[in-house]
């Protein structure tokens, strides 16, 4: 079985600690020493600041445009080894970059970034998936990195592959997510709050893991040729996600107090729902997160066809719902509209944000998406990103929209962070002077 990301749920408290600790005390001297280091980030009022600043731009009410980060290529940027492990439990490692890169973040980069007064425990969560495996070729280009070149190969061709898809069977492994809870708790349990948390809102990528089952041109290809095979497939895929959505919720696995939804501010006032009570954490106190990125080059016709009515009934059950990613949503805004309790919209470099901000206006937050390849280049272009990020804020301001803006998709920064960190200063600055 496949373990689930794991995200954050409901505060529990810690079980006693194990009377044999299996770590060694240079370990625990380690973590307690980044503990301190995280508590005072988390603990300063800027902290406290930054969180205001998120929900007021999730509810609709903006101070100013926020300033975060998404993934980064981690492994050009350590510097004096600040980013170096040196723990060996796998999971104590997981602990130690959590702290390590939030303490980064904020040495380096701190744009608007918030972080939890507490030390996450994730729950572990297992799934069977789909039973699909994806049949591909890769290019690697660089060992270091996590990017990846992908070639994949069809393996729904017919009506009876469809037999292939399955519904996930979604599995909580309590035990050892208490051991994880119990081990760290008596490591940094006196420094800094230690927290159980689950997944923090739910996602519908459905296109992307078709693209990785079919190919990119057979799928878009097929759209036209086979559109009801094509029905098929996403009837099957919308219901496995409904079995998994329906799971986490009868498993207690959302989480109430999210701190990130795929790298946009997740702070509002508008969740949990206004009926939680506590307790149980259910579809209508999270956000939902959907998207479609193979549709760059679909109409706004079949972009509705077959993606936003399958959103609908996943997705549009969550309390509020973000969409979109990589795909240009400038000219789609009224047909993604359509899903229920919307509230963010992704607008990408390859959207025309003047158009879209028109459309977007007081209705919801523009979460903008800066081209990441200006901190590619080996040194950083400042006219242009203040240009860019200019042309961003004026559209905002012009159309008085809430907005968040994410540099993410980094696949490299020229092995030279330090254009990581001069893209956090101009665009600071510029978001102060809003």
């Amino acid at each position: 079985m496949k373990t689930i990301p794991p995200i954050k749920p409901p505060t529990v408290q810690p079980a006693e600690p194990p009377t044999k600790p299996p770590y060694n005390s240079e370990e625990a001297e380690l973590l307690r020493k980044l503990a301190y280091e995280y508590s005072l980030i988390a603990g300063n009022p800027k902290n406290a600041e930054n969180i205001k600043l998120h929900k007021a731009v999730n509810d609709l009410k903006q101070v100013r445009p926020v300033v975060l980060f998404g993934p980064l290529p981690w492994n050009e940027m350590n510097i004096d080894g600040e980013l170096t492990l040196q723990c060996n439990d796998k999971f104590l490692q997981s602990v130690e970059w959590y702290f390590r890169t939030n303490i980064y973040r904020n040495r380096h980069m701190p744009a608007d970034t918030a972080i939890p007064t507490y030390l996450p425990v994730e729950k572990v969560v297992f799934t069977t998936g789909t039973g699909l495996d994806v049949n591909e070729e890769l290019l690697i280009t660089e060992k270091e990195s996590n990017i990846r070149s992908h070639r994949y190969f069809d393996i729904l061709k017919t009506e009876e592959d469809l037999e292939k898809i399955k519904m996930p069977v979604i599995t909580y492994d309590h035990d050892a997510t208490m051991q994880h809870l119990e081990l760290i708790s008596d490591i940094v349990g006196d420094i800094i709050p230690v927290k159980l948390t689950g997944r923090n809102f739910f996602a519908a990528y459905f296109w992307d893991d078709i693209a990785r089952f079919r190919g990119v041109e057979t799928l878009l290809m097929d759209l036209y040729d086979r559109p009801e095979f094509m029905h098929k497939i996403i009837r099957r895929f919308t219901d496995a996600k409904i079995s998994e959505l329906k799971q986490f919720e009868e498993l207690g696995l959302f989480e109430n107090d999210p701190y990130d939804l795929h790298c946009t501010a997740a702070h509002t006032s508008s969740l949990p729902g206004k009926d939680y009570k506590g307790g149980k954490v259910t579809r209508k106190d999270i956000w939902g997160r959907g998207m479609a990125q193979i549709f760059a080059t679909v109409s706004k016709e079949m972009h509705e066809e077959f993606d936003t009515q399958y959103m609908i009934e996943t997705i549009g059950q969550c309390g509020l719902s973000y969409y979109g990613c990589c795909e240009p949503l400038d000219r789609k805004i009224d047909i993604i509209a359509k899903i229920p309790n919307l509230r963010k919209i992704s607008i990408t470099p390859w959207a025309n944000v003047d158009v879209a901000a028109e459309a977007i206006g007081k209705k919801y937050v523009l979460a903008s998406k800066p081209n990441p390849a200006s901190v590619a280049e080996p040194v950083l272009d400042k006219g242009a990103l203040r240009k860019e990020i200019g042309r961003i804020l004026s559209a905002c301001r012009r159309n008085s929209c809430s907005c968040d803006i994410v540099l993410k998709d980094l696949s490299t920064c020229h092995h030279r962070p330090q254009n990581i960190f001069e893209w956090e200063q101009i665009v600071m600055d510029m978001v102060r002077n809003y």
